[in-house]
């Protein structure tokens, strides 16, 4: 996909350069702002559509310039419906896995400086051209020794940015996340962990192999191996697995029968991973999976990893359990230990917020309290988004002086609301398995 693309020969790589092009980013939005609203004055009926289209494609074309964090927090919005625009959603989600791609010398480069030898010197085939790139990396194609290959390369600069580059992004967060200032500064805090450890590419691997082997009895999933002779801090080596991203795949129009093994296969992963392994592959968009034509599930990259703490854990699917069979104080107590509610809120404000995350919870939980759940059911979802949106434009959320929520739930929403996704994507019924304690 990525081949059809441009390829960028050069990637700004010190603050100076990529705070420049934030900045000159920010002065294409303000123009976008001035034109609406002159067209506005001639045409007061005028919506913001063209707006959106144009500022989404400004500001995405400059992070896929900038690629890395920057990058990479697009493409999480991308990946909550209810957080942006149209335009957006549509415009982030090719950071997914079709950002435009490095042009080979600066691969060659990055060969040169880990191994000291060039992609040719190192592989029987190597491909020129970049196979996808996302956010942190792009992937090409290689063979050796009989045996196809997928090489990931980070970009240059990319983990020496992840701190100043998320300071850059944070005014184009707060307007366009709906978010008030302390939430954004939570929000921004955990993501700023995990992108240190996705720039990691030897923790990675390490976590890869650790999951992989502990999911390895999971039927119709597999995991590519890894190859430590070809791989270094900025380059990955592993299998290549064939096979089609989940659009592609279901373009194909696959059997409903394929569809639930596949959405069977996904909820079985995810399950083992959160209530076994207490660690869990935090980041589930598309471009992390592969279809193989049998209905086998590729798992292809383990980046970023959320190792989940017992006690939040505990607080959290307590509350997602059908029947919450605990008195105010216990309950309470779990309001507060998740940061959902502190001693600084007014009574009113405790009232609020509590009736309001039990809301969001039970309808998040839903799967849970079924044994078997059809992810097709696109009214499920919209009763997601306009709760969601119902929340996030209430004046009290607005006004709150506090983040909501503690840091951990940042990453296990974000990888249920993926994983719901995937399976409405999928259109797939599947049995959901949960712990005996949450039945």
């Amino acid at each position: 996909m990525s081949d059809q693309l441009k390829e960028q020969g050069s990637i700004p790589v010190s603050k100076v350069q990529r705070a420049a092009k934030f900045i000159s980013t920010g002065a294409k939005v303000g123009g976008n702002y001035v034109k609406h609203y002159a067209k506005k004055m001639v045409n007061p009926s005028m919506n913001r559509d063209e707006l959106h289209q144009n500022n989404a494609a400004d500001i995405y074309n400059s992070l896929s310039e900038l690629k890395g964090s920057a990058l990479k927090v697009a493409q999480m919005m991308s990946m909550d419906k209810n957080l942006l625009p149209r335009a957006y959603q549509d415009k982030f989600t090719m950071a997914q896995y079709s950002a435009p791609p490095l042009s080979y010398p600066l691969v060659v480069k990055t060969f040169q400086k880990y191994f000291q030898k060039t992609p040719e010197q190192l592989f029987d085939t190597f491909t020129r051209s970049a196979v996808n790139a996302a956010s942190i990396g792009q992937v090409h194609q290689a063979t050796q020794g009989g045996n196809t290959l997928a090489v990931k390369i980070q970009y240059p600069g990319i983990a020496n940015s992840v701190t100043s580059d998320l300071r850059l992004v944070r005014p184009f967060a707060l307007r366009l996340l709906n978010m008030n200032e302390k939430e954004l500064d939570n929000y921004m805090g955990e993501v700023e962990e995990r992108l240190i450890e996705e720039t990691d590419y030897q923790l990675e691997v390490a976590r890869s192999r650790e999951i992989s082997e502990a999911c390895v009895h999971i039927p119709n999933i597999r995991f590519p191996k890894y190859y430590d002779e070809l791989s270094s801090d900025r380059i990955i080596t592993m299998d290549w697995i064939a096979g089609k991203h989940i659009k592609e795949w279901m373009d194909t129009k696959p059997s409903q029968a394929l569809r639930n093994q596949v959405g069977q296969a996904l909820w079985d992963f995810y399950h083992h991973q959160v209530h076994n392994l207490k660690q869990v592959h935090a980041d589930p968009h598309p471009g992390n999976f592969i279809i193989q034509e049998n209905g086998t599930l590729g798992i292809i990259d383990f980046g970023c990893v959320k190792v989940i703490p017992e006690d939040f854990y505990q607080g959290y699917f307590a509350l997602i359990k059908r029947e919450l069979v605990m008195n105010a104080v216990e309950l309470d107590q779990i309001f507060y230990d998740l940061e959902f509610i502190s001693d600084l809120d007014t009574e009113e404000e405790k009232l609020y917020f509590k009736t309001a995350f039990k809301e969001l919870i039970s309808l998040l939980g839903q799967p849970f309290h079924v044994d078997r759940f059809d992810f097709a059911d696109d009214k499920y979802f919209e009763q997601i988004f306009l709760l969601g949106d119902r929340i996030s434009n209430d004046k009290m959320f607005k006004s709150s002086r506090q983040a909501r929520g503690s840091k951990h739930g940042l990453y296990i929403n974000r990888t249920y609301f993926g994983l719901y996704n995937l399976l409405n994507q999928l259109q797939a019924e599947v049995d959901t398995t949960k712990p005996e304690w949450l039945k």
